[in-house]
């Protein structure tokens, strides 16, 4: 891989002392050596922080905006706001036609695109190092000046109503898994879709777009993360020349605690004749992302279902073939974190033969040590894979934008990986014992 070289230690620069939002300071900096990579961070008068990563292995130059700012910001009745605005974005502004975002970064010979989830909105796009000032004046120009009206507005909820029925067309099991967030997270804030309900999305009006843009896009609700080819100097002026006119917000609304579950178990039967075949979702409350013991659930997610030697894969679908399809991860939103689980079967009586081998499986973790060579191979792979969260210009700047907005620190960076790989088979069979209980578990059935 051309990235190798990122993966050498290197000096990180500091040029302020605090991160925003509780993030990175300058006492973190004894730590900077173990980072793969080096970052510049300073914040505008305004409050947009900044994140640069110079490379000069390639003539390109990626850019993330991000904002603080997900589905889970919206108010009941008001689902897809979140996601509606991220398309608006790209419907014009004061001084860009509608659409025309797209056009200059295509022309420009560049890539790009946006994504929304309950808790971020990031705007990316990776161009030629010469274009850097173009794409600081389009995402400036948006940020400041968004055109919101009645057309463009209409266009997009017409666009996401025709996305919502597509998605329920080629998906017959996504109203399944959207009954299963309403079980497995606590309240409506965490549980609802990001794309929204066509009813609300129906009655969303420009004025609810219009507060929902002037309240949390602002730039001291975001992030500007930039990778790639440049010069730090002659890009901080152009960032300031662009970013630092605009006008920070006010009283931003917290995002609301969620409702603790109580601890027993939920299991539903979600009875739908459009599926095709039956299945299930089996879900557990994990812990949050911010403490020691996600570490090692991390690793068990790996341990029991990912590349085609984990646990689940091995039973379900290559030895017992019990399951037509398993997939699952450890799912996080916000502060919140869930181990979900989805199978399909061909009949109810391999579903069954499914979710008694799931179970078998966790409780042989909860009940004996994994080899040494199993967990080794299971760390191999989640290290690959947390290697390619920064392999090229665009990953690295949204792994920084994303590790920002997540609050975490120069030195949690600096020793994340260590902590995952530090991980022992003593730490596995603890961690399924806390975690994997019957009292934790949520599974909708599906008929």
């Amino acid at each position: 891989m051309n990235k190798v070289s990122l993966l050498k230690n290197k000096l990180l620069i500091l040029s302020l002392s605090l991160f925003l939002l509780g993030g990175y300071s300058y006492s973190q900096a004894q730590d900077e050596k173990n980072l793969p990579f080096p970052i510049t961070l300073f914040k505008l008068k305004n409050g947009l922080q900044v994140i640069l990563s110079e490379d000069s292995s390639l003539p390109l130059v990626s850019v993330v905006v991000a904002y603080n700012v997900g589905s889970m910001y919206e108010e009941p009745g008001k689902t897809g706001l979140a996601y509606l605005l991220e398309n608006l974005m790209f419907q014009g502004s004061e001084n860009v036609s509608r659409m025309q975002h797209y056009s200059i970064i295509h022309n420009a010979g560049g890539e790009l695109n946006a994504a929304t989830s309950a808790d971020k909105t990031i705007f990316f796009q990776t161009v030629p190092s010469n274009q850097l000032a173009r794409v600081l004046w389009l995402e400036s120009d948006r940020m400041m000046s968004l055109e919101i009206n009645d057309l463009n507005v209409q266009q997009v909820k017409d666009i996401l109503i025709e996305e919502i029925h597509h998605r329920k067309a080629t998906n017959p099991y996504l109203e399944s898994y959207y009954r299963f967030d309403q079980f497995i997270y606590p309240d409506f804030f965490y549980s609802h879709p990001v794309i929204g309900n066509e009813s609300d999305l129906i009655n969303i009006t420009v004025e609810d777009v219009k507060k929902f843009y002037s309240t949390f896009y602002k730039p001291n609700n975001a992030v500007l993360s930039i990778a790639g080819n440049i010069n730090k100097k002659k890009a901080e002026e152009e960032i300031r020349k662009y970013f630092e006119t605009i006008p920070e917000g006010q009283n931003f609304p917290p995002v609301t605690s969620p409702k603790l579950p109580e601890r027993k178990p939920i299991i539903r039967t979600h009875k739908d004749p459009s599926v095709p075949s039956p299945g299930f979702h089996l879900g557990y409350r994990m812990a949050s992302p911010s403490t020691d013991d996600f570490y090692p659930l991390r690793i068990i997610e790996y341990i029991l279902l990912h590349g085609k030697t984990s646990r689940l894969y091995k039973r379900l679908i290559k030895r017992y073939r019990t399951a037509s399809h398993l997939s699952g991860n450890i799912e996080i939103r916000k502060n919140l974190a869930r181990l979900k689980i989805f199978v399909v079967c061909g009949n109810t009586t391999m579903m069954e033969r499914s979710k008694r081998a799931i179970i078998y499986e966790i409780n042989r973790l909860k009940m004996s040590l994994i080899s040494e060579k199993e967990l080794q191979k299971s760390k191999n792979l989640f290290k690959m894979d947390y290697i390619n969260q920064y392999a090229t210009s665009g990953d690295k700047a949204r792994f920084l934008a994303e590790s920002f907005l997540s609050k975490k620190s120069l030195n949690h960076l600096a020793n994340e990986l260590k902590k995952y790989l530090a991980v022992t088979r003593g730490d596995i069979i603890g961690i399924m014992r806390k975690y994997f209980t019957h009292e934790s578990i949520t599974l909708n059935i599906i008929k």
